[in-house]
């Protein structure tokens, strides 16, 4: 999708980024363009257990600790 926007005729350029700035900003072109950029493919069921568990098992032993007086 291409944008064409045009400087007015007597426009103070620093009227005119401000103006495109927030056009492009309304227009989603930027957030897509960050989505794409920091994309993270969709983990496996496999991986999403062994997180989970490492997880829990991360939140016993700081449980543990505090229990303990070590944190």
């Amino acid at each position: 999708m291409a944008l064409v926007i045009k400087r007015k005729k007597d426009e103070n350029l620093n009227n005119y980024l401000a103006r495109v700035f927030k056009v492009i900003k309304q227009s989603g072109i930027l957030l897509e363009a960050k989505k794409r950029k920091f994309y993270i493919p969709p983990q496996n069921e496999r991986s999403k257990k062994n997180s989970a568990l490492y997880r829990l098992r991360k939140k016993e032993e700081i449980e543990w600790k505090k229990k303990e007086g070590l944190i």
